[in-house]
């Protein structure tokens, strides 16, 4: 395909393809030259003269910045950029133009260019964010999982950002469900796979539902990508879940975001010694209209669908003997080691330790480095 007949999306991705070309910059670029053609030639002709929009992006040395993208344009074809898109079955959007997903229209700061890899129609279904700490309890792994497959079953498509702990746990839930399709919104080119551990999970969210990204083929993930991402995720969704969250973290970005866009956030209480729930118990305390999430019921009536249409949850591990309650009781949510429950319960520590085998063998607890934790769901 010669230059001339390129679509606009094909200029538009040679634009984004420009080292230091992020998504602020790529929207005040095409707001002030009108089409990415237009954009594309100014840049590569040195004809770019930034208007005040454009160099606020830019910061103090809009020259350095220009002078660059001039000296990458001579090495970008947008002809074989668009070729690379079109061959890897990455689908373009850009504002303003059909297929552009409805939910970013009214945003404040609404991508101007979209790729995709999967089918789009899977953004028609009502949206829940379900995110949280990389670094997330084995209990936030569970209800993660818990919460996305039960929604998925329930017809809402789960949204997250394909990252490891509560955010991959969220679409192996929603996988696991045979009902909505999952979204995932990645911080990198749709072909660099971040983390390279969620490789298989990328492929089933982009075979089952639909991955977005701001970034062309090829793009690595920098760390100012992800709070970009947030920004999306907290667009697209219609209730936010944050599942677990430290004091600090992208999460709570994510719930800031919702909340100045008017969307609904829950949070998950934990205990008040994890510190893995201390962003949780921090939106509640302090962000004002945050709602408490304790199963999928209180995401559906956030959402104002019938809470009748989720999947009953069904019990299938063995029913614990007295003993083995007495053991789970004093356990109760929190990582306890053997000690700790011979001293709680005044079992004998034999009896106990062979109780505890039992118990992991059925499902109700996990070992983790000479702790014990319990387990919710048999089935996460």
């Amino acid at each position: 395909m010669t230059a001339e007949l390129l679509p606009a999306e094909a200029w538009a991705t040679a634009l984004v393809s420009l080292d230091g070309m992020g998504p602020a910059r790529l929207g005040a670029l095409l707001e002030q030259q009108g089409t990415p053609r237009a954009a594309w030639r100014a840049v590569a002709d040195g004809r770019l003269r930034p208007g005040p929009e454009l160099a606020r992006t830019l910061g103090p040395r809009p020259e350095a910045v220009t002078r660059s993208w001039r000296a990458q344009a001579v090495e970008v074809d947008p002809a074989e950029r668009w070729r690379e898109h079109v061959a890897g079955g990455v689908g373009v959007v850009l504002r303003g133009h059909p297929g552009y997903p409805s939910a970013f229209d009214d945003d404040p700061d609404p991508p101007s260019i979209l790729f995709h890899r999967g089918d789009p129609d899977a953004l028609d279904a009502k949206r829940v964010a379900i995110v949280g700490t990389r670094d997330c309890t084995r209990m936030g792994h569970e209800m993660a999982f818990e919460l996305g497959s039960e929604l998925a079953a329930a017809g809402v498509a789960v949204v997250s950002g394909l990252a490891l702990g509560i955010d991959g746990a969220a679409h192996a839930g929603a996988l696991q469900s045979a009902g909505a399709a999952p979204i995932a919104i990645v911080g990198s080119g749709l072909d660099v796979v971040y983390p390279r551990r969620n490789g298989p999970l990328w492929r089933q969210v982009a075979r089952r539902g639909v991955i977005l990204s701001e970034y062309p083929l090829g793009t690595p993930a920098q760390g100012w990508h992800f709070p970009a991402r947030n920004r999306l995720i907290a667009a697209l969704a219609d209730v936010v879940v944050v599942v677990e969250s430290h004091h600090h973290g992208g999460a709570l970005l994510t719930a800031e975001a919702a909340l100045d866009r008017g969307r609904s956030v829950l949070a998950v209480p934990g205990s008040v010694r994890s510190a893995a729930s201390a962003g949780c118990h921090r939106l509640l305390a302090e962000y004002g209209p945050v709602g408490i999430a304790r199963d999928v019921t209180d995401v559906l009536v956030a959402l104002e669908l019938e809470a009748g249409t989720q999947r009953p949850s069904v019990e299938r591990r063995p029913t614990p003997t007295p003993a083995e309650r007495d053991l789970l009781d004093a356990m109760s949510w929190q990582p306890v080691t053997l000690e700790q429950l011979v001293l709680r319960t005044g079992q004998p520590l034999v009896d106990a330790a062979a109780a505890l085998t039992r118990l992991e063998l059925d499902g109700w607890i996990a070992p983790r480095g000479g702790w014990y934790e319990r387990v919710a769901r048999s089935g996460a």
